[in-house]
This record gives C-alpha cells, sequence and structure tokens, in this order.
C-alpha cells in the first residue's frame, strides 16, 4: 500500500483526499490551514474529513520549516500530493517522497500557472478551464503533467460555478491517473511554459470597475469576482454600488452615445460601457443593501432622484 502525505485546503482538497482515500492510498498525515477568521469560509474542510478517517492533522505556520520537514521524512512517504494548499512547498519537502511530489492545480496548465486561476481565466474570457495535475517543482506550476481534465465556462457562469466544475474536474483527472501513478506507470508531459502565462493573486481593490471598458469586460469582471468573493463595485455620490450579477450583453447599444452611464428602464438597470453597448445589472448593492429595481419598486430612481447617472 503507497503512503502519501497530503497538504490540502478548499472543497478541491476535500474531493481529492477523498479520492486518495477510495483508492486505498496510506494517508499518514494531512498538512492543512486554520480557517482565517477574516475570511468567509464558504467551502468544505480537509481537517474534518480527515479527522473522519483519523488521519492526523497538522497546520503549520511554515511547512518548510526544518522541524517540520523531519517530521514528515520519518513517515518514509512515497508520495506528497497538494491540493489546493496555499503556500509554496521548497526542495527539502519535495526530495522526500520516494514516488514524487504532484499538484493539482486548477487550469490547462500551461495556462494560468500561478494564482487564482479560475478567477483570471474568467475576467480574460476563457470559453474553457480545468485542472491538471503535475509534478511538483521548486518553480510553480512547471512540473510535467500526468492528468488534465477540461471544463467549459459558459458566458455566465460566475467564478462559483467553474470553481464547483474545476473541482470535480480535478477528482476526475486524479481518479483516472491514480492507478498508474501508484504502479508509476504514469508517464509526465513536460510543459511548454512558453506556451503558457503566470499570474499573480488579487486583491479586493482589484474589482472596482472601469465602465470606459467594453460591456463583455465589465460582465467578465462581475462574475469573476461574484460572491463568495468580495464583488465587483462602484462609487456614486451616494455610496459604494456593489454589482454582484449581470447578464453576458447581446451587442444592443445604449442612448448615451458611448457615455458610460447606469439608467434604469421598464423596471430593469442597464449600464452603458464604454463601447456602447449595454450590460443589464441583475443584482447590486448601495453601501450593503440590496436595491430594488423592478416596475413597481425602482429604488434606483428613487435613492439617485433621476433615470440617468454618468459612471464617468
Amino acid at each position: 500500500m503507497s503512503r502519501a502525505i497530503v497538504f490540502a485546503y478548499h472543497n478541491v482538497g476535500v474531493r481529492c483526499l477523498s479520492v486518495l482515500l477510495a483508492h486505498g492510498v496510506d494517508v499518514v498525515r494531512v498538512v492543512t490551514h486554520k480557517d482565517n477568521p477574516n475570511e468567509t469560509i464558504w467551502f468544505d474542510s480537509v481537517a474534518e474529513l480527515a479527522a473522519r478517517h483519523d488521519i492526523p492533522v497538522v497546520t503549520p505556520e511554515d511547512p518548510n520549516d526544518p522541524a517540520v520537514v523531519a517530521e514528515l521524512a520519518a513517515l518514509e512517504p512515497d508520495f506528497l500530493f497538494s491540493f489546493y494548499y496555499r503556500l509554496m512547498l521548497k526542495a527539502p519537502l519535495l526530495a522526500l517522497p520516494q514516488q514524487g511530489a504532484w499538484n493539482m492545480h486548477g487550469s490547462l496548465l500551461p495556462k494560468y500557472r500561478g494564482r487564482v486561476p479560475v478567477n483570471w481565466a474568467i475576467i480574460r474570457g476563457e470559453r474553457e478551464t480545468g485542472a491538471s495535475l503535475h509534478r511538483m517543482l521548486e518553480k510553480p506550476d512547471a512540473g510535467g503533467i500526468v492528468a488534465q481534465q477540461a471544463v467549459p465556462i459558459l458566458p455566465d457562469d460566475t467564478a462559483l460555478d467553474v470553481f464547483d466544475k474545476v473541482t470535480l474536474a480535478a477528482e476526475i483527472a486524479l481518479d483516472r491517473v491514480l492507478p498508474d501513478l501508484v504502479a508509476g506507470r504514469a508517464v509526465a508531459k513536460q510543459q511548454d511554459l512558453a506556451a503558457g502565462s503566470y499570474f499573480g493573486g488579487r486583491k479586493a481593490e482589484d474589482g472596482r470597475i472601469d465602465w470606459t471598458r467594453p460591456a463583455t469586460a465589465v460582465h467578465n469582471l462581475i462574475r469573476a469576482v461574484a460572491p463568495p468573493y468580495p464583488g465587483a463595485f462602484s462609487d456614486t455620490p451616494k455610496g459604494r454600488l456593489r454589482v454582484l450579477r449581470s447578464l453576458h450583453p447581446t451587442g444592443e447599444t445604449g442612448p448615451h452615445g458611448g457615455c458610460p452611464t447606469l439608467f434604469s428602464r421598464d423596471g430593469r438597470l442597464f449600464a452603458e460601457c464604454g463601447d456602447g453597448r449595454l450590460l443589464r445589472l441583475l443584482a447590486v448593492e448601495l453601501e450593503g443593501l440590496p436595491l430594488a429595481i423592478t416596475p413597481a419598486n425602482n429604488q434606483f430612481n428613487e435613492i439617485f432622484g433621476t433615470q440617468a447617472l454618468s459612471l464617468s
């Protein structure tokens, strides 16, 4: 029976750890994170899954601490797996397993190496993403790939929609390759990093909407950071407007000649963006409170005192 140390967090961590257990892999230690009280925890708990299976769990601040590395080395693992663990693992850890260290990344490598690949793929208008299991090197997301699974990104999918698909893609990819990986038959295909891309992390401020951009680009930002992520926003004379959901633009143009404008029509809220195309806003908040916009209750007109608000 193969012995594995698993570094894992989030839903991908839960589902991929479940795959290892289903295949009879002896998971001798789970390394995860303590939940951050300042973060919205909307995902499942790796620590709880490990506890149900009586697997010892540790949550080191620095997994590369020599004392942690020595403790894990004593377990003599055949494999090390990383499933959405948030910290970089350095060479001493990667050298521990006899049959390699493997990471599940939420993109179709070599595209979208680095941080928050699902969000970046939506922002950049991709119609497909997926999950890739690859050998871990010190250079992030650069090792040879042993399994990939693609999933579609539909025009109105939010980041949560796509993340759920990527979680399933990760489960499928791992389940498919694991027997060959354990048997030593899996062949890793080297990546052409020049054909890919690397992206960094994102901050809440990166959700600020630039209404001078094309409607499709604004829509992509809105859905890429929709709840449970911090959300896209714009500041108005009446306070911060948070846009939670929009509808993919149809190509209809607005009445304001491409001047960025927020306006209501027939009980619906629209934004005319920099390319003159209309974007329908399905759910918005003003200063943290939902803004009702219906034919019978148009709070936009009541609050702003107008049917059209310049966003320039």
